[in-house]
């Protein structure tokens, strides 16, 4: 009898807990945090969107319900990356 493995391969990511102010992340055992003020594009996203988060590459995130794709470095340093989306404003 040969054993299929199940469910989704994740490749060390995780959305571990979403609060009113942003929501962890573990990637590659370390966590973090990824907050509405600096991420904007998750803040109006439902739990299951954010949570559907794809690895592309070693460092590259891409949520595709919500066609947001980001970079570790932007996570780990949102102060070095001041440009925002401006979430619900026509351009």
């Amino acid at each position: 009898m040969k054993l299929e493995p199940t469910g989704n391969v994740t490749l060390g990511i995780e959305v571990l807990n979403v609060s009113p102010r942003g929501f962890w992340m573990l990637v590659d055992g370390l966590e973090h945090f990824l907050g509405f003020e600096d991420f904007p594009w998750f803040q109006s996203a439902s739990i299951a969107e954010i949570c559907r988060v794809e690895r592309v590459s070693g460092g590259h995130f891409y949520w595709p319900a919500l066609d947001v794709d980001l970079q570790l470095e932007s996570i780990e340093n949102p102060e070095r990356f001041p440009l925002k989306a401006r979430v619900g404003v026509d351009p």
